[in-house]
């Protein structure tokens, strides 16, 4: 098994691995998949995943991953692993070798993901269904305007989980909605910007830092706001040197007066999704947002 039998044949990796025909080391990975090292006997190491629950995968989870991957890869701009097997059950993706974070490799992100940002999408959302975390993200293709289509497909789905979950309370999901109802007025001058190519859910720990790069990796990639990707990076104590991401970032492709006053508007979307998967722990994060959205 080596990676060109692979790259012909990937619907034999599950075979490979019941039988140990490849090498597997688990790696650290997130609460959703279990992460593994793969070593083929030409010595190539990639990196899979695979579903451990709740229940069973969710039907196109992994195909969702591999074409977002796959779209944010194609333009060329930002440092995206290879797909190279995307199956019902197992992603398996290129190996990147971890490295510590630096402001060298941070400048250059920055100036990457603004390249990224600039080759623009067709319209907000995807032609693929879409997920964020273990939930479904609604990615039913809009024109825009941005604002509405963000309240809408970003906000409100989660806000509505959340608030059966019993992670918000009654107070808290009118405070939400009023926000919604008047989303236009606190969108700014950029809600003009045509929609562009995301990541969708960059928040720190989706940064695979290494040698002097920075990887994007488990994307919800759609057609978005730019300011939502740059806003998530702040989000959970910050990415490392994001004084020097946005840096690199302003250097390419200039963000729009104010942005920094909507960087909690954009971070609702992720902040409900917490509240949406995990519960109240992140109420106060929720509903500090919406302060500082409506309080400006």
């Amino acid at each position: 098994m080596d990676l060109a039998y692979l790259r012909e044949h990937p619907h034999l990796v599950p075979t490979m691995l019941t039988h140990q025909r490849i090498r597997e080391t688990p790696v650290p990975g997130g609460s959703i998949c279990a992460a593994t090292r793969l070593t083929l006997d030409d010595g190539t190491s990639l990196f899979a995943k695979a579903w451990r629950g709740p229940g069973p995968v969710p039907e196109h989870f992994f195909a969702t991953e591999a074409a977002g991957l796959t779209w944010l890869r194609e333009a060329g701009a930002a440092a995206v692993p290879e797909v190279v097997a995307a199956l019902p059950e197992l992603l398996v993706l290129e190996w990147v070798d971890p490295a510590p974070a630096t402001p060298a490799a941070a400048h250059r992100f920055g100036r990457e993901l603004a390249a990224l940002h600039r080759t623009g999408a067709t319209g907000f959302g995807a032609p693929w269904p879409g997920f964020i975390g273990a939930l479904p993200m609604p990615n039913d293709a809009s024109p825009g305007p941005w604002p509405g289509w963000f309240a809408q497909r970003r906000l409100a789905p989660y806000l509505k989980i959340s608030a059966d979950r019993g992670a918000l309370s009654a107070t808290d999901v009118t405070a939400v909605e009023r926000l919604l109802s008047d989303i236009d007025r606190y969108a700014g001058p950029a809600v003009d910007e045509a929609p562009t190519r995301i990541h969708g859910d960059l928040w720190p720990g989706n940064l695979l830092w290494s040698t002097g790069r920075v990887w994007l990796v488990d994307p919800a990639a759609h057609g978005g706001h730019r300011e939502t990707d740059l806003a998530n990076l702040a989000l959970f104590g910050g990415a490392p040197h994001l004084d020097r991401i946005l840096a690199g970032y302003q250097e390419v492709y200039p963000l729009a007066a104010g942005w920094q006053r909507r960087v909690p508007l954009h971070q609702l979307h992720l902040l409900l999704v917490h509240t949406a998967l995990f519960g109240s722990s992140y109420r106060s994060a929720v509903m500090s947002a919406v302060r500082a959205t409506v309080d400006q």
